[in-house]
């Protein structure tokens, strides 16, 4: 038992736990090893896929299974398997080739368990994969790419960062307004669809969201409390469930939930060192 083993929290990786230039401050490394060493919980809450998440394992400290593919999955990193998932109702090899037939000049990627593929010729994504450390492969009709999680619609692919994708001109934007307008029509009976970031489209199943992956964790530690973090559109039911949220300063939705610093100067550990202590406090005094 430790002052933090009624909490659970957890906090979005990209721009939340990370900076902009995707380094993770060493104050929020800090934070969360105290946290965990006082008895929380603490695990990321991403839209990253198994092969994305790897290259942070060794950086970021956590007690928890981490939750994946935008809630699609609980993956449990000590024993390599997932806690709980939930796949997409559609054929994969179908989904696809329709993707690729509405949006020749999009990119069309399935994050798998072992990796992120592609369907066609891109050395622009093959680049952005490997300066990301995530494992790719190059798919063909019929090969068994593991549990359909999630896929993603790219727009231009014009560098091997993380960040170039939360930026985009006015004509790109309404082009992935309209992509979105399509999918919904096309798959929204059985699929989520929304915007990961200004220029990414995520895909997956009806029902999934950081919220309620989130909520399953929760009652699988038996955690009273539940705190999470994050900055962007596919945060905002994680934030909205939470019983306590909150968002870097500089984040997207920073006009819309309570405020830490921002993701640079260590936004999670903010959230440790100041709110978390001030919710405690108020749980004592009632």
């Amino acid at each position: 038992m430790g002052i933090y083993s009624d909490v659970l929290l957890t906090a979005d990786y990209d721009r939340t736990l990370t900076a902009p230039d995707s380094t993770i401050p060493q104050r929020n490394v800090e934070a969360i090893r105290y946290f965990m060493e006082n008895g929380g919980a603490f695990t990321v809450n991403t839209g990253r896929s198994v092969p994305m998440a790897r290259p942070f394992l060794d950086k970021v400290p956590v007690n928890a299974p981490l939750l994946l593919y935008n809630g699609s999955a609980a993956y449990d990193v000590q024993t390599g398997k997932f806690l709980f998932c939930h796949e997409i109702p559609l054929d994969l090899w179908q989904t696809v080739r329709t993707c690729m037939e509405l949006f020749p000049d999009m990119t069309v990627e399935v994050q798998g368990v072992d990796a992120h593929y592609r369907f066609q010729e891109n050395p622009a994504w093959d680049a952005f994969c490997d300066h990301n450390g995530c494992s790719r492969g190059f798919a063909r009709p019929g090969d068994d790419l593991g549990p359909f999680l999630k896929f993603s619609v790219y727009g231009q692919i014009r560098d091997v960062t993380v960040s170039h994708l939360f930026s985009g001109t006015e004509e790109e934007y309404r082009q992935i307004d309209q992509v979105q307008e399509i999918l919904l029509k096309r798959f929204g009976a059985c699929c989520e669809v929304f915007r990961a970031a200004p220029r990414i489209l995520d895909i997956h199943a009806k029902g999934v969201s950081k919220a309620r992956s989130a909520r399953q964790l929760q009652q699988k530690l038996g955690r009273k409390i539940l705190v999470c973090a994050g900055d962007a559109e596919n945060d905002l039911s994680m934030l909205r469930d939470a019983d306590y949220a909150f968002v870097p300063g500089d984040a997207i939705l920073a006009d819309r939930f309570p405020t830490v610093c921002n993701c640079a100067d260590g936004a999670v550990a903010d959230v440790i060192y100041e709110k978390i202590p001030e919710i405690l406090q108020k749980a004592l005094d009632r």
